[in-house]
């Protein structure tokens, strides 16, 4: 499983025009399931990202995570995330879970994100999502649960 974490200001997602989840300051996770992910991957990515120091404290070290301050989390299902690029010039998905699996992951991801005690709001599986975000820092890390 693949994660892009981006430390946001604001974040929101539209499908057909209208917003379906939208948050203030916290994490923008773009989450992608790979054909090989199994319920530990969620777990570890879903703990990381909660867990992971990257807000500042009182002397400027990233040293608080969102669970820490109460921040707010939004997270975006991204199959793109297991493109492989390395042949042509074209991606190829193969390592892409099929998208009945995959949905059943990323609701798991979102389920223990919120078991957490954070909001989490969420984009609309399957759709064709824009999403709007004001990045601060920038701050942004790609995780891997096989890496």
């Amino acid at each position: 499983m693949k994660v892009v974490l981006q430390r946001v200001n604001r974040a929101s997602v539209t499908v057909d025009d209208r917003i379906v989840g939208q948050i203030a300051k916290g994490l923008l996770l773009l989450v992608g399931a790979g054909h090989d992910d199994t319920e530990d991957d969620v777990r570890f990515l879903a703990d990381k990202c909660m867990n992971l120091r990257i807000f500042e404290d009182e002397e400027g070290k990233m040293n608080l995570s969102c669970l820490n301050l109460e921040y707010d989390v939004l997270v975006v299902s991204q199959f793109t995330l297991q493109a492989d690029c390395r042949k042509g010039r074209r991606p190829s998905f193969t390592d892409a879970l099929e998208p009945v699996q995959a949905e059943k992951l990323c609701d798991r991801f979102v389920e223990l994100c919120r078991a957490e005690g954070v909001k989490v709001e969420t984009g609309v599986f399957g759709a064709k999502m824009s999403i709007d975000l004001e990045n601060w820092g920038p701050v942004t890390i790609v995780l891997d649960s096989k890496e």
